[in-house]
């Protein structure tokens, strides 16, 4: 079995369990401007349970009566066409599609809404996702009230269309070998990427050539792009989470943060660096750093199998408060400090987020109003940061406009945990130790 044949199989056997079939398409060609589109990335729940890379397709998946064993994948898909694959490529075709992806049977996507009724009658509950794609909800549940009129032909029809979330995604939450294979790679390609990028940052170079260079990397090692938009911010622009313009100047004496991620198979990482433009940290910048860098080793520290979610955060959390505190950015006790909320002048966001075929992955961070405990085969981010506003009058001038995060991929073992991205320069000594090799090669 292929690695989706067998997330398929898993798949199938919670919607014979649940009694339950599925409705699952991919994503639509999105324009760019005029008639031009934007590279296509199939959706995540349909690659996840498919590996397919085409638009225009939906995978149709029916439960077996008697056993899991007994359900059928069924892909509607676009057929050959001389003419067409000239223009815009190859296609794999009905015909082929369901040997060469271990599916039951294949159909024309042209024939989706005369053939789905007809597979979903008596099936009733559906999982599909409604609310993505306003033309398809549309047809789709045009058909299931077409459904519905069959009753009186003695054919139960469909009492509620499902979201995947508790089914689909639970699954999609705990990877399997070959997705973390996948994951692997992307983050030894996105360790090659920042590398890099500490071995090119110098004052005068613009964000943009960074931002370049990272997808550079990415491309050149086969990766289908970044995961997202890369974060390559210099100066205070660090002080901006999202910043995505990277179109400013590197100045001596500044940091540099990436927060950049290569896709493997649309498997993704998530890393930041943050690193100083001229090779060495200054005193103010070292010591946000160092607070930064011990919150979030002591973070990783507790991950292991049973730990609850929110001790990852809270874990963090403490140490930048402490860290804030010895410096004098905050005054009073840990829990007065926390209790006010005046940490979050300095840290505004969550420690962690699950990560996988999303960046910000599918799967419940809680269950039945508690937090979840973490199990083998979770995979997520731990990146705690510190940002001074460069007008925050509160503070001493020395502190302002310097932004810092560090962030690594942690996977939840059996046996505790494994830091994906650790190859990646990180410690104080050893950041410094690459940019200032790059500095030297340079002059």
């Amino acid at each position: 079995m292929s690695m989706y044949q067998e997330h398929r199989q898993r798949f199938l056997e919670v919607l014979f369990r649940e009694q339950m079939a599925a409705v699952i398409p991919t994503e639509t060609e999105k324009t760019r401007n005029h008639d031009a589109h934007y590279r296509f990335r199939p959706h995540s729940d349909f690659w996840y349970l498919t590996g397919f890379a085409e638009p225009e397709s939906v995978l149709v998946l029916v439960p077996g009566k008697e056993k899991a064993e007994d359900g059928q994948a069924i892909l509607f898909l676009r057929e050959r066409n001389k003419e067409m694959e000239i223009w815009d490529g190859k296609r794999l075709g009905v015909d082929d599609a369901p040997e060469m992806l271990g599916l039951d049977e294949a159909h024309p996507i042209e024939d989706l809404w005369k053939e789905l009724p007809n597979l979903l009658a008596g099936q009733q509950r559906i999982v599909y996702r409604s609310g993505h794609d306003e033309d398809f909800d549309w047809h789709f549940h045009r058909m299931v009230e077409g459904l519905r009129g069959r009753a009186r032909r003695g054919i139960e029809p469909p009492t509620a269309v499902l979201d995947p979330g508790p089914y689909l995604h639970e699954l999609r939450l705990h990877k399997s070998p070959g997705e973390l294979e996948c994951m692997r790679h992307a983050a030894r390609i996105t360790t090659q990427a920042h590398c890099a990028a500490m071995a090119a940052a110098r004052p005068g170079v613009y964000e943009y050539e960074i931002d370049a260079l990272l997808e550079y990397t990415f491309r050149r090692h086969g990766s289908t792009g970044p995961a997202y938009n890369s974060i390559v911010a210099g100066g205070a622009n660090a002080c901006i989470l999202h910043y995505i313009e990277n179109d400013q100047r590197l100045c001596e004496g500044e940091l540099l943060l990436i927060d950049a991620g290569a896709e493997w198979k649309y498997y993704a990482s998530d890393v930041t660096r943050t690193f100083p433009v001229s090779g060495t940290f200054s005193e103010p910048q070292k010591a946000l750093y160092e607070v930064v860098l011990r919150a979030q080793l002591a973070a990783i520290d507790v991950i292991r199998p049973g730990v609850a979610t929110k001790l990852v955060h809270e874990t963090a959390l403490h140490a930048l408060v402490d860290g804030l505190i010895e410096l004098g950015l905050c005054q009073g006790t840990r829990e007065e400090v926390i209790e006010s909320n005046a940490h979050r002048d300095f840290f505004m966001h969550g420690t962690s987020h699950w990560l996988g075929l999303d960046v910000h992955d599918q799967g419940a961070y809680t269950r039945g109003g508690e937090s979840r405990p973490l199990a083998p085969g979770m995979v997520l981010t731990v990146e705690p940061g510190l940002y001074v506003d460069p007008e925050n009058q509160a503070v001493e001038e020395r502190w302002r406009g310097i932004g810092i995060r560090i962030e690594d991929d942690i996977l939840v073992t059996d046996e505790g945990h494994e830091n994906l991205t650790a190859a990646i320069p990180k410690t104080v000594a050893e950041v410094e130790a690459a940019c200032q090799a790059a500095l030297e090669g340079v002059a």
